[in-house]
């Protein structure tokens, strides 16, 4: 299998060279563009060569290795829009810069990315009169890629591991959608993978078993006010209202992610606005008890009359080294999206989980579950982090739910959480 995998790199590499080369060639003639074609398949194969070659285990290719691939991958897409606009270099570099800039989804970048692509065009045109559209876009990604590579020295997403037993990532809930659409049927169809009896919308039980399970050196359990101990041991009893707060600047970008993603995954759908969780969202927690004597719960929540799935997560802790955690996985196609939390005591008897912390365990991580054999391929993505405070005011319930990407805060979720 590896062995295959090498030689579909190499493949892969190979038709990524030769576009590359010949559009970078397309002005001189089909001689020249047959000769571009064979050179850039001979540079991109032996790229891949080197870098799978020093490539470790649970790495991903070198920078330089990808940077050349990003950039041959632009030059067929220059020329294809030059040759169809006749736009100068100018206009080329701003628009290969603005969607270099825009894949690589930091805001940071996404400004980043126009402004190198208008300084690449200009400088490009002043020194080569009819530089071509495909050296353009060639250009401007590797301008782009190294600076940022030089700017942003943290990396946002990173390779964990690969192709690994479940039992290696105990901070991952490996647990998949087998189709395509996740949606708010989806622990029914896991009972049946599992093998366990199923009950839809359970009597008094919460999204964990006990808070006990969570006690380590930075967390006692006692200091938890009751209230509070049984929103989470006995999620069912109480009724949540949401308030969601988007930042200005994500809303453009999540109202396309939840058009072209979200809805048709059937996950991940959080509301826009106060004015759609008016319209009636429920909730409900799915179990599975399994033949091993354990539990899945899976918390599901709904826009009540359509069904429309907000989001379905699989709630479950765990213990490493003295210290417990929550896992929350959100199941993916073939895929799985987990945040593991840490808890951590708030003043006045609240608690707090968190992905940011200073233990090993705490993240966001996107996994890819191999149905066959059940390996695990994830990667953690550091640009993500969220947290999550359970407290009281004035004897009431009350929980603030604040997301960040690449640092920057983009969404608190307010709930009042009464009893119903």
């Amino acid at each position: 299998m590896a062995e295959a995998k090498r030689q579909g790199s190499k493949v892969v590499a190979g038709v990524i060279g030769a576009a590359a080369g010949a559009s970078l060639t397309a002005g001189r003639g089909p001689a020249a563009m047959a000769t571009g074609a064979v050179a850039g398949t001979v540079v991109m194969v032996a790229a891949d060569v080197v870098a799978r070659a020093r490539q470790r285990p649970n790495e991903i290719p070198a920078l330089w290795s990808r940077i050349l691939a990003g950039a041959a991958l632009a030059a067929p897409l220059g020329w294809a829009f030059g040759a169809v606009t006749g736009a100068g270099p100018v206009v080329v570099g701003l628009l290969a810069g603005l969607l270099t800039g825009l894949l690589g989804i930091r805001p940071y970048k996404v400004l980043l990315g126009p402004a190198v692509g208008l300084a690449v065009g200009w400088a490009l045109s002043a020194r080569w009169p009819g530089v071509p559209a495909a050296a353009v876009a060639f250009a401007v990604v590797v301008a782009f890629r190294v600076l940022s590579a030089l700017l942003f020295r943290e990396p946002q997403v990173r390779l964990l591991a690969e192709r690994v037993g479940a039992g290696d990532l105990p901070f991952v809930v490996p647990l998949a959608a087998r189709t395509g659409y996740v949606g708010t049927g989806y622990v029914r169809e896991l009972a049946q993978v599992l093998g366990g009896e199923y009950t839809q919308a359970a009597s008094d039980v919460g999204i964990v078993a006990s808070l006990d399970e969570l006690a380590g050196p930075g967390f006692d359990p006692a200091g938890v006010d009751p209230l509070v101990r049984e929103f989470y041991e006995h999620t069912t009893r109480f009724r949540l209202d949401i308030v969601p707060e988007w930042r200005l600047w994500v809303r453009p970008g999540y109202l396309l992610y939840r058009q072209l993603v979200a809805r048709p995954l059937g996950q991940a759908n959080v509301p826009m606005n106060q004015r759609e969780t008016q319209r009636g969202v429920v909730s409900r927690i799915d179990t599975i008890s399994r033949p091993d004597g354990g539990v899945v719960r899976g918390w599901i929540r709904a826009h009540a009359g359509t069904d429309e799935p907000i989001y379905v997560g699989i709630y479950t802790t765990y213990r490493r080294a003295g210290q417990g955690y929550v896992s929350v996985g959100f199941p993916l196609p073939q895929a799985s999206f987990t945040a593991t939390l840490a808890p951590l005591p708030r003043p006045g008897g609240g608690l707090v989980l968190t992905s940011r912390s200073e233990l090993d365990q705490p993240g966001h991580y996107l996994t890819y579950i191999d149905e066959a054999t059940g390996e695990l391929t994830s990667l953690a993505v550091d640009g993500f982090a969220e947290q999550l405070d359970v407290y009281l005011v004035d004897g009431h319930l009350r929980a603030d739910h604040a997301f960040r990407v690449f640092g920057l805060p983009f969404l608190v979720l307010r709930y009042r959480i009464e009893r119903k």
